[in-house]
């Protein structure tokens, strides 16, 4: 779901409840913050009734969860679809790594909320999106590995390090990308993922 559509459909009536109360949760944390932002007015931005909510999420720290979680799912659906694909691990690398960002800037709003409201989540769902995030990098960092041990990318900087460098890109996305700026997502996304290649050529 993209900033956009979120803002546009907060309010539609027609759509599932779960999905209005997902997206005014995201418009409401992004524009005034997590801790900043009742349970009340979640609902009443969706059109629904507290007990809704509580009904398909139990509480704030659920939305908050699944604000960051569906965009994990999907990002990991596809890193999974480039990791097997029939193609050279470069090619293969080179889609992730372009992939990522373009889902991150797609998603802005929910990757803003998560790294700035991540400490607010409860230990058992910290450490619940520590580990899918955990499985992504590996995932990742596996493709590395492979163009590294088949003499495709250079070894001189440890596959951690290049994993941590692209991802700390990524990561600050929500900081500095306008939807008006000078450079498209894809735009974004090539620079970003030829810096990546460049620094594991052999």
């Amino acid at each position: 779901m993209t900033r956009g559509e979120t803002a546009g459909t907060t309010g539609c009536r027609t759509r599932p409840v779960p999905q209005r109360l997902l997206a005014a949760a995201t418009r409401l944390f992004a524009d005034q913050g997590y801790d900043r932002t009742s349970v009340q007015e979640i609902v009443a931005a969706a059109g629904v009734t507290k007990g809704a909510l509580y009904h398909y999420f139990g509480s704030k720290d659920d939305l908050l969860h699944e604000v960051y979680a569906r965009v994990l799912r999907l990002q990991q659906e596809r890193l999974d679809a480039f990791a097997e694909a029939d193609a050279p691990v470069e090619r293969r690398l080179r889609d992730a790594a372009a992939d990522v960002v373009v889902t991150s800037i797609e998603n802005l709003d929910d990757t803003k909320i998560f790294f700035r409201s991540m400490h607010q989540l409860g230990p058992e769902k910290r450490k619940q999106v520590r580990a899918e995030r955990r499985r992504y990098h590996e995932r990742f960092r596996a493709l590395i590995e492979e163009g590294q041990r088949t003499g495709v990318f250079s070894t001189a900087t440890p596959a951690d390090l290049v994993v941590d460098y692209h991802f700390g890109s990524v990561h600050h996305l929500s900081s500095w990308y306008r939807p008006d700026g000078r450079l498209t997502p894809r735009q974004v996304a090539d620079h970003l993922a030829d810096l990546l290649l460049r620094a594991l050529r052999p």
